[in-house]
């Protein structure tokens, strides 16, 4: 396999790590939005969120809070940005979590994409459902309503 991101957990790629232990490794992004701007990733690939086993789920997110505290206190941001793209913008096909240091005014907009609204509330309910139905699916369905 020829993954950036399996080669930084193995060692074979430095990278300015901040974090690390047997489920995830958190490192500074090479380019970062601003300085601080760190990639949690897991030890094991999956490409994805989806891709993730639920152990492994758990282990991961537990780094992000951790993570995202670290990068307030030490650098004394006002906040944090914390996310992660599944497939589209993913520039490495290894699941990673972007946690950003955040100021008011620091330029950052939002999430850099044109927010809508749905055009009644029976559009809302009808994609509520569509997204029930689909957890149904999966065997993984919380509780609906809406």
């Amino acid at each position: 396999m020829d993954c950036l991101f399996c080669a930084v957990v193995a060692g074979e790629v430095p990278a300015h790590r901040v974090l690390e232990d047997e489920a995830a490794v958190a490192f500074l992004d090479h380019r970062p939005l601003f300085p601080g701007h760190v990639l949690v990733v897991p030890r094991a690939h999956h490409r994805t969120l989806a891709d993730l086993p639920a152990a492994a789920t758990r282990c991961t997110r537990r780094k992000n809070g951790p993570t995202s505290a670290a990068v307030e206190r030490g650098l004394g941001a006002a906040g944090s940005f914390v996310a992660a793209n599944n497939r589209i913008s993913q520039s490495v096909p290894h699941l990673h979590v972007h946690v950003v240091p955040r100021n008011p005014k620091d330029g950052l907009r939002g999430f850099f994409w044109p927010r809508g609204r749905y055009p009644d509330e029976a559009r809302a309910a009808e994609v509520a459902a569509r997204l029930r139905a689909a957890l149904d699916v999966d065997g993984s369905a919380g509780s609906g309503g809406s």
